[in-house]
């Protein structure tokens, strides 16, 4: 059996397979952050692709705390029963294990989807809102500039992640992943060059991470142990000063030891103008490696342009990470899964309705079953 197709344990959940569907914001909401037919179709979609498990995109945890107005939210029972109605009927033709991602923008908030003015700050006439960051710096010349957030807003934000899982758990999810990622908030507290602060939460890697294990510490506390948690985070920043790599496994070192079930790690996106290899396949892939090798008991996840079987096999074998995410490949071929299976010689995990079209159907595939 290929690596790629084997069983995975992941704290309370053990995986068919080692694909997962990365969160892929959808901006696709309602103004008030209520799920609409889109999710429905492009959720449960995912779900009956084959994969391993499905990552649904950043719910904001306060209103503040979205990307753009049309980003999902989870910060009142509205929201979340529009999560457990769609979780429910998935539930009725998939098993497949589905997450939230729990998200706060910070000074990435109150933008517009990206294919609107290309994703730009929004402007009060726009309905835009202020923003909070650990520090008063704008993300691109011209956007709004941040609130530096003050304890009294910290225990709000905290609150907020705590409140948007309980609401998570009581919609039916299978696990929870905190975004401490892709210079959202957690991770321009992370990085020193979004935050320039001098007091407790600033200066050294241990009291940039001090906001984020705050919050990470709170979403264990309320989190049961019978449902999985997980974590993004940046392995570096691409840029100059930026996140060191050493600086990520510290801070993956601290979740594994909080007990979060698996760690994903990505990349960049926190510096506007800079220049990840988005063009080269597996460019995030040494991050992972980084974390997988100082935390060889962990579960971790590693992204960035996979978008082909021997490729995701070659990373798995080699041990550098344990799962892999496939997310541009699987808006573009919905069916990743089931046709990286049958490009490594593995059953293809169509669905039963599906399953009389599926490979044996197509005359090449009769071909080939026929020499063998």
């Amino acid at each position: 059996m290929s690596t790629l197709f084997s069983p995975l344990p992941m704290g309370p959940l053990t995986l068919a397979n080692r694909i997962v569907v990365p969160p892929m914001s959808q901006y696709s909401a309602a103004d008030d952050g209520i799920a609409t037919p889109w999710h429905a179709q492009h959720i449960g979609g995912l779900a009956i692709s084959g994969a391993g498990m499905v990552i649904c995109e950043a719910n904001g945890v306060t209103p503040d705390g979205r990307i753009t107005p049309h980003c999902l939210g989870l910060w009142n029972r509205e929201q979340a029963q529009a999560l457990q109605k769609l979780i429910a009927d998935i539930r009725t033709y998939s098993n497949t294990p589905i997450g939230v991602q729990l998200n706060h923008a910070g000074r990435k908030a109150g933008t517009n989807a990206p294919w609107r003015n290309q994703g730009a700050s929004l402007t009060d006439s726009e309905g835009g809102w202020p923003t909070v960051a650990p520090s008063a710096l704008a993300y691109k010349p011209g956007w709004r500039v941040p609130q530096e957030l003050d304890e009294a807003g910290m225990t709000r934000i905290i609150d907020g992640f705590v409140a948007a899982a309980e609401r998570a758990l009581n919609a039916g999810v299978d696990f929870i992943e905190l975004h401490a990622a892709n210079g959202y908030l957690l991770n321009q507290f992370l990085s020193p060059l979004s935050n320039q602060r001098e007091d407790a939460y600033g200066g050294s890697p241990e009291n940039r991470m001090r906001f984020p294990l705050r919050v990470a510490r709170a979403l264990r506390n309320v989190w049961p142990a019978s449902r999985a948690l997980g974590v993004r985070f940046n392995g570096g920043e691409f840029a100059e000063g930026g996140l060191a790599l050493e600086e990520s496994v510290q801070f993956a070192r601290e979740l594994h030891a909080i007990g979060y079930d698996y760690l994903h790690v990505s990349g960049g996106y926190n510096i506007y103008d800079q220049t990840p290899p988005a063009d080269q396949p597996g460019y995030m892939v040494p991050f992972a490696e980084a974390v997988k090798q100082a935390l060889p008991e962990a579960v971790v996840i590693t992204v960035g342009l996979i978008y082909e079987a021997p490729q995701a096999e070659a990373i798995l074998a080699g041990k550098r990470a344990d799962l892999v995410a496939i997310g541009r490949g699987m808006l573009d071929d919905p069916n990743w899964p089931i046709h990286a299976a049958i490009a490594l010689g593995e059953t293809a995990p169509w669905p039963k309705p599906y399953d009389r079209f599926g490979p044996l159907g197509w005359p090449t595939h009769r071909a080939q079953e026929v020499k063998s």
